[in-house]
């Protein structure tokens, strides 16, 4: 049985995307086989095709690190999902395609009054965010936490969990019409373009917690906008990751903790603890509403893969980017 999959001939700009025919995979013992109706578009696929993102051994070149769809087919020993069910999760990369392989711990079903799109517009930016943000509680209710790239899917996000959590929010914006999103899910927005974001978190008594998707350029201003015994979050490094003059006493005297992850460097062990701690924590949260859904900027078919990445790559998106494949077989 043959299926299609996005695949690319060497690094480069999006016009080194290609679609090919291969061999539907077969999932092995804790794994399934998932028909794909939805992938989410993200930066490190950007990253990827660019060459500037690091492979983990052993996992597909195929791009996809989110999708949704339908259990085909399940390996040995999965128990928690049959043929037929529908689902979203997060792959260890191959959702640019028609079907695709997921460990089971990496799964869950599709929130209440959630649709297929929506649903796999979760993944990638839950995971990311949950882990590195509220799963141990590392910003709690009544702090408060700026965010960096609030309007791109992990921003919007970590905008919207906090604020369902009762979390103070902040984040950084371009321009007029990404800061009117910014209002709409509870946070202050604060221009980057016309305002020092530190200068303006200072007079307003600092903040408890920082996501950057941002890195050096950030990394002074960050740490000035922290109040004692603040968090920063490093998740990104669109600004660079070597960070100069940098002043470590201040981090000494205010006590600030500085973590940084990625989510797929982690181990399978890793993942499935995350996707428990979604389902227990937070699944029933989606479902009657207390978090609102994600906010999707445009859905392409998946034949037009290379204009998904150039909206990505413009940088001006709101939202999601997403990937079509429920047209394959109608």
């Amino acid at each position: 049985m043959k299926m299609q999959q996005i695949n690319m001939k060497t690094t480069g700009t999006p016009d080194v995307l290609f679609i090919e025919e291969t061999e539907i995979p077969q999932p092995q013992a804790g794994e399934i086989l998932v028909k794909v109706a939805y992938a989410g578009v993200n930066r490190p696929d950007i990253m990827q095709r660019q060459g500037l993102y690091p492979m983990p051994k052993g996992v597909t070149p195929i791009m996809g690190l989110e999708l949704s769809g339908t259990v085909s087919a399940i390996g040995e020993g999965v128990m928690a999902f049959k043929p037929g069910d529908e689902i979203c999760a997060l792959t260890d990369g191959g959702a640019y395609a028609e079907y695709c392989i997921v460990p089971a711990t990496q799964a869950l079903p599709i929130p209440k009054d959630y649709s297929l799109l929506e649903a796999a517009a979760l993944p990638e930016t839950l995971f990311t965010v949950w882990v590195n943000l509220f799963m141990h509680q590392q910003v709690k209710s009544g702090e408060r936490l700026l965010v960096h790239g609030g309007t791109s899917g992990i921003g919007i996000t970590a905008l919207t969990l906090a604020k369902g959590l009762g979390i103070e929010t902040f984040a950084t914006v371009g321009n007029e019409e990404k800061a009117a999103v910014i209002r709409q899910l509870g946070g202050a927005p604060i221009n980057y373009k016309t305002e020092n974001f530190a200068e303006v978190l200072k007079q307003q008594g600092g903040v408890d917690a920082v996501l950057d998707l941002v890195g050096a350029s950030y990394f002074q201003g960050n740490i000035d906008s922290l109040r004692q015994n603040g968090r920063l979050f490093l998740i990104g490094f669109m600004g660079g990751n070597i960070a100069e003059n940098v002043d470590l006493l201040t981090i000494a005297l205010k006590r600030i903790h500085i973590t940084g992850s990625t989510m797929r460097s982690r181990t399978k062990l890793e993942k499935a603890e995350i996707t428990q701690s979604l389902r227990n924590e937070l699944w029933g949260k989606l479902g009657n509403g207390e978090i609102g859904k994600p906010i999707i900027h445009q859905v392409f078919d998946f034949k037009d893969v290379a204009k998904a990445h150039i909206e990505m790559d413009k940088g001006t998106h709101i939202g999601k980017v997403m990937l079509d494949f429920t047209l394959l077989n109608q």
